[in-house]
């Protein structure tokens, strides 16, 4: 009976994540669950949306409530991402991504893509995300320029990472979720779906003001060569 129960416990993971066959020797277990942590990124959340907020209204206090949000959108979009030893960390960004890793669990291999992605991420969109929530506020001419490369690069990333893990799934069998249907569609789908949407909305909107000036500086000219 001992035998079999030792061999029970030895068969189980050593860790939540999907494929639970994956070796994660540093692992340690998140001391807080996913309330606590959702509630706390929540808490996150308005704490930048208030300063960013606080900021809009001392320096154009008269901002389109449309306008406010699109600078919201891109202060809330920096994130840092920490590639190595992620499954060892034991601070509340740690224990956030590892939550967010049962639903994809090559946060915690550092998986070449998921690593070159959040890289970029942290580098590049993040630092930009920050200028152009000034040039939104301050009506700067380079606002349309960064927020056609941001969107387009967090569209481009996105589309990849759906695109890698259908495939490692569908062809190779490797499934980074979790059986639990509510990691796949909260966590997974739903929560970086955004990055779909909100993109391709500003994409749009960047196209749109482009188009437009390049169209009354064509108009101008045109009436002062006939001039």
């Amino acid at each position: 009976m001992n035998s079999t129960i030792e061999q029970v416990m030895a068969d189980l993971p050593l860790h939540p994540f999907s494929p639970f066959i994956t070796e994660l020797p540093t692992f340690v277990p998140n001391t807080l669950s996913a309330l606590p942590l959702v509630s706390i990124f929540g808490a996150g959340c308005v704490v930048i949306f208030g300063v960013t907020y606080g900021i809009i209204q001392r320096m154009r206090p008269s901002m389109g409530a449309g306008e406010v949000s699109i600078a919201l959108w891109f202060a809330l979009c920096y994130f840092s991402y920490n590639a190595f030893d992620m499954a060892s960390k034991t601070d509340i960004f740690g224990q956030l991504w590892k939550e967010y890793a049962l639903s994809d669990s090559r946060y915690m291999t550092q998986d070449a893509f998921t690593v070159c992605m959040e890289t970029v991420t942290a580098v590049f969109w993040g630092p930009m995300s920050f200028f152009c929530v000034y040039f939104i506020i301050a009506e700067h001419p380079l606002r349309h320029p960064f927020q056609l490369i941001i969107s387009l690069g967090q569209l481009y990333g996105d589309v990849l990472y759906y695109a890698i893990c259908t495939f490692q799934e569908v062809v190779n069998d490797i499934v980074y979720c979790r059986p639990e249907r509510f990691y796949f569609w909260a966590y997974y789908f739903l929560c970086n779906f955004f990055w779909i949407v909100i993109p391709l909305l500003l994409i749009k909107q960047s196209v749109s003001e482009t188009a437009k000036v390049f169209a009354k500086v064509k108009a101008a000219s045109t009436v002062k060569k006939a001039q």
